[in-house]
């Protein structure tokens, strides 16, 4: 079952102030600022929304889409036909709706390619229509997260409200944990993670201490003291540096941190094959093969690992909360230009951010069918489980207004709360809501991309000798150019700092 909590990655995908009256805004309310109530002989407009999914597609979704234009129709003259598409097919697919002028009004936009959307015109600009349509949007959202996803001045799509902001740290079994009485409180930097993996190793020798957060990821992508700046092709030291983009390949940070994952390599700390591992950290831990892994975290991290790997996990955090464009833009909606209605379009969205019960149409289906609540909390009805539920996507994060959403039996039921605070708290890069446009220097980008395939994955996990392979992979970065691309992405951030005083 997916996460419920995610991020995303996962994506991606996500730290993204909000709510100070969310908890006011649902459906059986006065209808929120925004609320277009229809005028009998208007017909309802029909509009299609399209999202991906990560699995097969809820044989349900059509009673959820009937109950969710049972309140659309009454409050904005509009019904919705809920378009979902394959993760895997999603960027194909979506590509051709918006080349062929398909009908589309509302689609998931990704971090990935939104200024890819953008500089092609086929995402609308929204700040007009956010100030005439977008009443219950403004109230649920930060300024500084919403003015994030701005582009050239101008907002195109609109982050959902979830966690905007990470903080890196280590996870652990608990059971070993407690087994050799380690003191999580004091885990806080790389050298006390290495004595704890050191009692692993010791103590455990038939278990790995360290393994990599997920496939295909390194030790570094899940600690970092900088602002990657989108891609990490140009990074902003310690989210400020006074707006210097460096290129993070060359510094003495790097080179320190590449040094001492050979020297934990070495000494049998970490996964023989991390580089080539392809074998979740789930499964890893629940085979008796790992004890820990870096993170990502947010508020119910522990709780979101120990249901996805069944085996019970603590966190010891190791740098503070930071957000970044990457965290705030991960996930987000935007209007097509394919639209006809955008006016009626931007009602839907609005109402996706300030109507309670159909956030929860979105993220938990229809009541009394697909769960049974007791206050905020829910739980499966008698008999239903998450194999046997016609509904169940566990994509909150995906729809609208996430604070607005109910929580799970055996989450924490102030999770929306402590998330809120949560987002409040953590740092503001300097470059919070920054976004490179990669066109200018795309042979380049390409070339290098290439170079930074070829060898992040061995010296970010150890698996190579940095003092001769590090010389290297810079020497090939700066034929292939990214030189060039640094100097792009500075002109550009110079450009974006001017605008934004």
């Amino acid at each position: 079952m997916k996460k419920r909590f995610m991020s995303a990655s996962a994506l991606i995908i996500g730290s993204m102030l909000f709510l100070s009256a969310c908890g006011n805004n649902s459906g059986d309310t006065a209808p929120v600022a925004g609320d277009k109530t229809a005028k009998p002989e208007e017909k309802p407009t029909e509009l299609t929304v399209a999202f991906p999914i990560f699995g097969a597609v809820p044989k349900d979704l059509s009673l959820v889409q009937d109950s969710i234009n049972q309140i659309t129709q009454k409050k904005i003259n509009a019904t919705v036909k809920l378009t979902p598409i394959s993760f895997g097919n999603w960027d194909q697919q979506i590509n051709l709706m918006l080349s062929s002028s398909e009908k589309l009004d509302l689609m998931f936009v990704g971090g990935n390619n939104y200024s890819s959307y953008v500089s092609k015109g086929q995402i609308v600009a929204l700040s007009k229509l956010l100030e005439q349509h977008g009443q219950g949007i403004a109230k649920a959202m930060d300024p500084a997260y919403l003015n994030a996803a701005k582009i050239s001045g101008s907002i195109y799509a609109i982050p959902t409200v979830r966690d905007f902001a990470a903080y890196n740290g280590l996870t652990m079994r608990k059971d070993l944990v407690d087994k050799y009485q380690i003191d999580v409180s004091k885990i806080r930097t790389l050298d006390d993670v290495e004595a704890t993996l050191k009692t692993i190793k010791e103590k455990e020798p038939n278990v790995t201490p360290l393994i990599p957060g997920n496939i295909g990821r390194t030790m570094l992508d899940s600690y970092r003291t900088f602002d990657m700046l989108g891609d990490s092709l140009g990074v902003l030291p310690n989210f400020d540096n006074n707006l210097k983009v460096v290129n993070l390949y060359e510094t003495e940070e790097y080179a320190q941190f590449v040094k001492k994952m050979r020297n934990w390599y070495t000494s049998g700390l970490i996964l023989k094959d991390a580089a080539t591992n392809k074998t979740s950290q789930f499964d890893l831990i629940k085979s008796n093969r790992g004890f820990a892994y870096f993170s990502n975290m947010k508020p119910g991290f522990e709780q979101q690992e120990t249901k996805s790997s069944g085996v019970p996990v603590v966190t010891a955090s190791l740098l503070q909360p930071v957000s970044t464009t990457t965290n705030v833009t991960g996930v987000m909606w935007g209007i097509p230009i394919n639209s006809k209605t955008p006016e009626k379009a931007m009602d839907f969205l609005n109402l996706m951010y300030s109507d309670k019960d159909i956030v929860n149409l979105f993220d938990w289906g229809v009541e009394g069918k697909h769960y049974v609540k007791s206050d905020n909390v829910i739980d499966y009805p008698q008999g239903v489980d998450a194999k046997t539920s016609g509904y169940s996507l566990n994509m909150g994060y995906m729809f609208g207004n996430q604070f607005l959403s109910y929580v799970f039996k055996g989450d924490d039921p102030k999770i929306w709360e402590k998330m809120d605070q949560f987002n409040k708290s953590a740092l503001k890069s300097k470059a919070l809501g920054f976004t490179f446009d990669a066109n200018p220097v795309k042979a380049e980008y390409a070339a290098v991309t290439n170079v930074v395939t070829q060898y992040k994955l061995p010296l970010e996990t150890g698996g190579v000798d940095p003092e001769k392979i590090l010389p290297e992979f810079i020497s090939k970065l700066k034929s292939a150019g990214i030189d060039k691309i640094i100097a792009e992405k500075q002109k550009q951030l110079d450009e974006w700092a001017k605008k934004s005083k």
